[in-house]
Parts: C-alpha cells; sequence; structure tokens
C-alpha cells in the first residue's frame, strides 16, 4: 500500500494530503453558503432562510405558543421584548427566564449539580439516541449523556411541580419543555456526538459538507426532508392499483378501481380520506396496499382524492365538504343503479362523515348510506389528543398570518405534526442529514408524510375552534350544515369504528366516545400501533394485534378489560364485517368497470389532484 492509498479507514499517511482535504472541505463549503446567500439577495428576501427554518422545525408554532402561553402561566417574570412584535424573541426570553426558575428549583445545590456531572456510574434508560457504545465506554461522552438525561428528567418534573397551574397550562408547558429538552439533546451537535464526530474522520469532513448541503436544499424548499425526493413516483411505484378517475368537481376526482374477481359485493364501497394529506396512504405499494386488498375481496372501491386548495377555494367551509361526501354518495348510486353504499372515514374526513350522516338522517335520506367506518375519527373532542394543545388565540393569529391568500400552506401542518414526535421526525433526521451526510433512505411512507396538502384557511380555523376548542358537533344542533341543525343522535346507521391504541393524533379513548353518541348498531375494534400503521396494516405482514369486545362496555376500560386480542392485521375482521353488512354479490358488469357505464373514465387512476403541488 502507498503512502496516500486510505485502504478501508479512510485514513491517509500524508498530512499533507489530509490538510489539502480539509482545505478542500472547507472551500467547498464556503462556496455552497456564498452562492445560496447570493440566491437570497437576488431574491430580495435576506429573512425568508430564517423563517423557512423555524417552519421546518415548527419554530414558528413554539413561539406563538411561548407568546400565548405567557400570559396565562402563573408567576412568569415579565418577558417584554424592546420590540412587542418580536414574538420570537419574547418567546426565548420567556423561556430562559422560565428555565431558569425551572433550574433553581430542582438543582438545589452546587453539590448536587457535581454529583449528577462527576459520577456517571448508574446505567442510565435505554434511549435510542445514545446507541453507540462510545456514549457508554468513554468517560467523557457518558458524563455528557447521563449528565442531560439527569437535567432533563430534572427540568421535566419541575412542570409538575410548579404551583398554580391548571391541567391545560401544565401539559401546555410539559409539551414545551419535552420540545426543549429534545432539542438542547448532546447527540444534535457535531461536538458533542461522538457517531458524528468519528464519521467526520473518517471522511474527513465529507460528512458536514454533504450535509451542509442537504440542509441548504431544506431551506430551499422550507421542509425537512425525511427520504429520498427522487424515490417514488406516483402511478409507478406508489399509488398503483389500476383503475380511472370518473367523476370530477371542483373539490375531488372520484377514482374508481377495476375488480380483479368475477363477482363483487352489489354495494360498493366508497373512501374519504383526510384531506390534510394525499389518499394513497391507503396505496402504497402492493405489499401495503389496502386499496389492492379490499379489491381483491370482491369489494368495488371508489377512492376521493381531494384537491389541494389554493387561493379558488378560500371561501371553502365544512359545509362544503359535507357537500361533496354526498355529491360523491349520489353519484356512486347513480352510477352503479344501487340504493345505498358503504363509507370509510379516515381521521378528519370520518369526523366530516359524522356530520354527512346526520344531515342525511336531518333529511330522511339515511338510507343512501348501508354502512358506515371510522378510521381513528373523532367526533367528541373533549379528550382530543396533543393537538389540542394548539387550540389558541396565538396558533389562530398564526394560522391567520400564514393564509394571507386564503389557503395554509401544507408545510405548515407538516412541521406541526414533525413537532409532536419531535425526536423521531425532527432531532432524528437533524442528526442523520445534516450531521452525519447520509444518504436519504427510500421509505414509501415517509415520502407520503412530506408530499404535503395546502388547506383552506376558512375551513381549517372553523374546525379548530367549534370542534377542538368548542367540542359542538356532539351538542345537538349547535351546527348546522347547509342550513341545517344536525344531531348525531340521529345517526341509526350501522357503523365500524377502528381506533389505534397508540395514536397521539387521535386518541383510542376520544375515538371510544364516539359509541356514547350514535343511535345505530355499532363495533368498536382497537388495533395495535397509532395513527398510521394501525390503520395501513397489511395481512401479510403479521404485524401488531387488534382488540375486540361485542359485549357491552361502558367505557374503554371495560371493552379492554372483556376484549379479546388477536394477532395480526384486522382487515379480514372488518371484510367479514362489511359482507354481513351488505350481502348480495353481482357478477361484474357495466358500471362495475371503471368507465363501462355512467360514468366515462376521465384519466388514469391515480389521477392529476393527487399529483398537484
Amino acid at each position: 500500500m502507498s503512502d496516500t492509498d486510505t485502504g478501508n479507514s479512510g485514513k491517509t499517511e500524508n498530512p499533507v494530503e489530509d490538510f489539502q482535504q480539509w482545505a478542500s472541505v472547507m472551500t467547498r463549503m464556503q462556496a455552497m453558503l456564498a452562492e445560496h446567500m447570493s440566491e437570497m439577495a437576488k431574491d430580495k428576501a435576506s429573512d425568508v432562510d430564517i423563517t423557512k427554518m423555524y417552519n421546518m422545525f415548527g419554530m414558528d408554532a413554539w413561539q406563538k405558543m411561548m407568546s400565548g402561553w405567557k400570559a396565562d402561566l402563573p408567576s412568569m417574570p415579565d418577558t417584554d421584548a424592546a420590540d412587542p412584535g418580536d414574538i420570537f424573541t419574547q418567546g426565548l426570553k420567556m423561556w430562559g427566564n422560565t428555565a431558569a426558575k425551572m433550574m433553581a428549583q430542582t438543582v438545589e445545590s452546587a453539590q448536587e449539580m457535581a454529583q449528577i456531572i462527576t459520577n456517571p456510574t448508574e446505567s442510565p434508560r435505554k434511549d435510542r439516541r445514545f446507541a453507540d457504545a462510545q456514549w457508554q465506554e468513554n468517560p467523557l461522552f457518558a458524563t455528557i449523556y447521563q449528565s442531560y438525561l439527569a437535567m432533563s428528567d430534572k427540568m421535566l418534573e419541575s412542570v409538575q411541580d410548579m404551583d398554580g397551574l391548571d391541567a391545560k397550562q401544565r401539559k401546555q408547558m410539559r409539551m414545551l419543555t419535552s420540545g426543549i429538552v429534545d432539542a438542547m439533546s448532546p447527540s444534535n451537535f457535531a461536538m458533542t456526538n461522538p457517531e458524528v464526530i468519528q464519521r467526520t474522520i473518517e471522511t474527513k469532513g465529507e460528512n458536514l459538507l454533504k450535509g451542509l448541503g442537504h440542509m441548504l436544499n431544506d431551506l430551499r424548499k422550507g421542509q425537512l426532508t425525511h427520504t429520498d425526493p427522487d424515490a417514488f413516483e406516483l402511478g409507478r411505484n406508489i399509488a398503483v392499483t389500476p383503475g380511472k378517475v370518473v367523476h370530477e368537481t371542483p373539490m375531488y376526482q372520484l377514482i374508481q378501481y377495476m375488480p380483479v374477481t368475477k363477482k363483487v359485493m352489489k354495494t360498493p364501497l366508497i373512501i374519504f380520506p383526510p384531506w390534510i394529506n394525499r389518499f394513497y396512504i391507503l396505496d402504497l405499494n402492493e405489499k401495503k396496499s389496502f386499496v389492492k386488498w379490499a379489491v381483491e375481496q370482491g369489494i368495488p372501491v371508489f377512492m376521493v382524492s381531494w384537491k389541494s386548495a389554493d387561493a379558488s377555494m378560500k371561501d371553502v367551509i365544512w359545509d362544503d365538504y359535507v357537500g361533496a361526501q354526498i355529491d360523491a354518495i349520489d353519484t356512486v348510486r347513480d352510477a352503479l343503479g344501487v340504493d345505498s353504499v358503504n363509507v370509510i372515514g379516515y381521521c378528519v374526513a370520518g369526523t366530516t362523515l359524522a356530520a354527512t350522516l346526520a344531515l342525511l338522517a336531518a333529511r330522511d335520506e339515511a338510507d343512501k348510506v348501508n354502512s358506515a367506518t371510522f378510521f381513528t375519527a373523532q367526533v367528541d373532542f373533549e379528550r382530543a389528543g396533543d393537538l389540542k394543545m394548539f387550540i389558541d388565540d396565538a396558533y389562530f393569529k398564526l394560522i391567520e398570518q400564514v393564509s394571507q391568500q386564503g389557503y395554509l400552506d401544507g408545510r405548515y401542518m407538516a412541521a406541526t405534526f414533525n413537532m409532536l414526535r419531535g425526536r423521531d421526525l425532527i432531532w432524528n433526521y437533524v442528526v442523520n442529514n445534516y450531521l452525519k451526510g447520509e444518504d436519504y433512505p427510500q421509505f414509501d411512507l415517509l415520502h407520503w408524510n412530506g408530499d404535503t396538502t395546502n388547506l383552506p384557511s376558512k375551513w381549517h380555523r372553523a374546525y379548530l375552534e367549534d370542534l377542538y376548542r368548542d367540542n359542538k358537533l356532539v351538542v345537538p344542533g349547535a351546527m348546522t350544515v347547509d342550513g341545517t341543525p344536525i344531531d348525531l343522535r340521529k345517526i341509526e346507521t350501522p357503523s365500524f369504528i377502528q381506533a389505534g391504541r397508540e395514536d397521539h393524533i387521535a386518541p383510542a379513548e376520544s375515538v371510544w366516545k364516539m359509541t356514547q353518541h350514535l343511535s345505530g348498531p355499532y363495533e368498536y375494534l382497537l388495533a395495535g400501533s397509532g395513527h398510521i400503521a394501525g390503520v395501513v396494516n397489511h395481512p401479510d405482514q403479521n404485524k401488531y394485534q387488534y382488540w375486540t369486545n361485542t359485549d357491552e362496555a361502558a367505557s374503554l376500560d371495560e371493552f379492554i378489560a372483556g376484549a379479546k386480542e388477536t394477532a395480526g392485521s384486522w382487515w379480514p375482521y372488518w371484510a367479514e364485517w362489511l359482507k354481513n353488512q351488505s350481502g348480495t354479490m353481482v357478477q361484474v358488469k357495466g358500471g362495475y368497470n371503471p368507465g363501462k357505464g355512467k360514468l366515462k373514465a376521465i384519466e388514469d387512476a391515480p389521477g392529476s389532484y393527487v399529483k398537484a403541488r
């Protein structure tokens, strides 16, 4: 081996070449930064990148919350900044004062702190951020690691000990503190992460150069990248189940999928996915696709593909989404010549489906829907998930500020959801993408997660105010749709209610409360995992489990106590339930073939609306 050969270690024995390599990395990094600054100057938007960075990490929402919560938190020091409009400065100052107070409460003496730092002898709890052996074996990094865990525990405990907080305020402070603690982790910084240091030595800084490129690209698009942006293409390796777009309105496209069995249920199924995400979460690939699997069970499947909001939808409200669901129901009934349809509503579309059913009941048209299935949907928001912590005047002000064109950029919602799981969806990728300079993974679920949709701002604000804040949907007559007061108690449609045991968006207990407001027969099923994996769980994967209990139960705890646990996917259980509701099977002909009946094919699935950005 020559003196300049790097072998497998990545190290050279030539100090001159080492110096040249490091100098080259620094020069290229400077050139990248200079080019980026030049782009900013040309756009005359020198502050755009800062705003985008705040948005990428959910910091805009943190700012608003800190500013909004400040007035509600007792015994907080004054945090007025010189510029009252500088919310970020106020937020940082408030956090600094609050953190100092918390530290004073928790670390009572220098001797206690010294004990924490100088005696990292106890084996701390497992934490994926510190899985590398150096966090345990290297005395320096072991001290940093264990000191951080001890300090973070102290800070989180101090929230519980703070006086004068009501339950909501304490939860807000706990969430805020947890977010700050996660951001402060030594694993997030190059000089205190042994894996990053080792990678930097091995690559002679190339990882940092590559990571800088990743970060600058993210700043340009204003969104944290989780997966290889070029790895997936709609209609090629995601959203590939064959079908046709057979109906189109300014709100949605209706996709009808090709049958693969000789006979199908006479009563078709319409799926209403949430319009805060793209529909293809239910059609990721052949091994995960709920759509493909349902078609294979002899179920005629129609899918609504919602339009991502633009300025033309500035006046769209909840009534319009209810109207769109009824339009889809009537369109499919007429096209196939059937009296009724089966429907699925996922998340917010499930909440809306409940309002649709209540409206149909009020109009004596309930028989248009044969059965309703709800995927992780809430109607009673008394115990809604962590999103409820954002519902205050500060967050409404944020929505107003970023929705000047009448719609909310989907990147803000993505950042909000990422912030709820910041350790996994933000800081993990900061370390891997920016510090380690790793290649992006090819992961379809993460690709979908980053494929954001815009929301009509008028609808979004009213939804948060009326449901999350005021919980009006469960108050008979408190809400009207198309001028008609609605009452969930009038819903007698047979219903299947699915919840995820670990769902932090629509908690199982909150989903359970739907059972207390419907009057028709229902079945509640609790699936393993959360908001996405609890739903998207193909039987072939043999993952998770589900719980069923057909006996009457007054609470979720009572349901669980008497429930039967079954390993694997709940999809076959649901399909059997649906077949029991639907009955008759018919030959595939006429309108059951996409484009061969009254509804003519407009374009191939997955359609153009899902591709619009």
